[in-house]
């Protein structure tokens, strides 16, 4: 008779050489099975199911890896967190009949998983994004070519637009992509500090038209989300940067978050704070290609604190109002009742109501994680104040690439 086979597993792993632990693959997981500590983010074997949600939104295609392994020799999560790089295959002694016998079948790719609010793909009219370029091992080095304070002097709110130059490197990129930075020095464990992301508040023909440049949009974090003092090294690292310095980049990350180039195509844009930049970058394309054929609709619902805690206010203002329909929220103006974006949304129902029935309309959401459930609502609300089945619009606007939440 013979023995029973050994039990094959193709064991899903993070590789923490490309991971720039921006949260995403834990956030996404429907299951929970996907954790991590100061070093690393880990993928436990005991609860993957291989749903495959996680794997799209990754910006750097770090979550996308295996290794085939006996299930009793799986890589413990314990294990996973010590790793600076990812194990060599394990030969393991069975031949290919064996192997596949033993895997069993295959688990299918499951290209869109119900517990993902947002779409996993771009609009089909979309351009061909570069990701991952440039690398922890082999970052590319540009020039703060500009930074500037975009929010007024006198506000908590220290927000800066800086402007990277990379001469004759290249480092081509999209609307709604992102890079990643490398801050100088090690973390109290003695290791080089992690990559932060940050999304590209610039064109895809750079800050300067025709020029080799990108522009980011950063806040000085001095406090974390509990109101605690904390001094974040890459943020205050970029705001105190000076002309000509270096800078160590990544990238570039992202092939989801993506604009329509088609003609007709509608932009509807959800942002806080400095998850403006991407629709700053789409905005000034839009308005650089102004009547050449991709006109549409740009809706704008922008929130802040206050008016002067608004990156960008002064410029958004001079806008031509028959070009881009700009509505702002603002929670803690004095003297004034609290308003957010999903106000300012129900306000306009009417005009959302009419954008969601269009085909060619694209919805953005860029900012703080709380506000991801409330646009979702009001979306929802709107839809049956029109007579419209949400559920399988939402479906069908995550499907075909039309509703992008980048949230954190």
């Amino acid at each position: 008779m013979n023995a029973p086979l050994p039990e094959v597993l193709k064991q899903h792993l993070i590789d923490p050489e490309i991971c720039i632990r921006c949260n995403t693959c834990e956030e996404t997981c429907p299951v929970d099975a996907i954790t991590h500590d100061s070093n690393n983010y880990v993928v436990d074997a005991s609860k993957c199911n291989f749903c495959m949600a996680c794997v799209p939104p990754c910006p750097t295609g770090s979550i996308d890896n295996w290794r085939t392994v006996l299930r009793l020799e799986a890589y413990s999560v314990e294990e996973q967190l010590t790793w600076n790089e990812l194990p060599a295959e394990k030969a393991l002694g069975l031949n290919v009949e064996t192997l596949a016998e033993a895997a069993g079948p295959q688990v299918q790719e499951s290209p869109l998983s119900d517990a993902v609010n947002g779409a996993q793909v771009p609009p089909w009219s979309a351009s061909h994004p570069y990701v991952n370029l440039y690398t922890h091992k082999n970052p590319v080095t540009a020039t703060v070519a500009g930074n500037y304070r975009v929010t007024d002097a006198g506000t908590d709110s220290d927000t800066h637009h800086i402007v990277l130059d990379f001469g004759n490197l290249p480092f081509p990129v999209l609307e709604g992509q992102s890079l990643g930075i490398l801050p100088p020095g090690v973390d109290a464990n003695g290791r080089p500090h992690h990559a932060r992301q940050y999304s590209i508040a610039s064109p895809r023909d750079g800050e300067r038209p025709g020029y080799n440049n990108v522009s980011l949009t950063v806040k000085r974090v001095t406090a974390d989300y509990q109101g605690r003092p904390v001094r974040g090294v890459a943020s205050n690292y970029l705001c105190d940067l000076k002309k000509g310095d270096p800078v160590q980049v990544i990238g570039p990350f992202g092939a989801t978050f993506l604009m329509p180039n088609h003609a007709g195509s509608h932009l509807v844009m959800i942002c806080t704070g400095t998850g403006s930049a991407p629709m700053r970058a789409m905005t000034e394309r839009r308005r650089r290609r102004r009547g050449q054929g991709e006109s549409g609709k740009l809706m704008l619902f922008f929130g802040a604190r206050t008016q002067q805690e608004l990156p960008y206010f002064g410029p958004l203002m001079n806008l031509p109002k028959d070009f881009i329909d700009i509505s702002f929220a603002f929670s803690r103006t004095p003297g004034l009742p609290k308003r957010y974006v999903q106000d300012a949304m129900r306000e306009r129902a009417a005009d959302l109501g009419k954008l969601l029935k269009d085909p060619n309309t694209c919805f953005y959401v860029c900012g703080l994680k709380g506000m991801e459930a409330g646009v979702l609502e009001v979306l929802r609300d709107v839809a049956v104040q029109h007579d419209i089945d949400w559920a399988p619009l939402h479906q069908q606007l995550k499907r075909e690439g039309r509703l992008h939440l980048e949230t954190y």
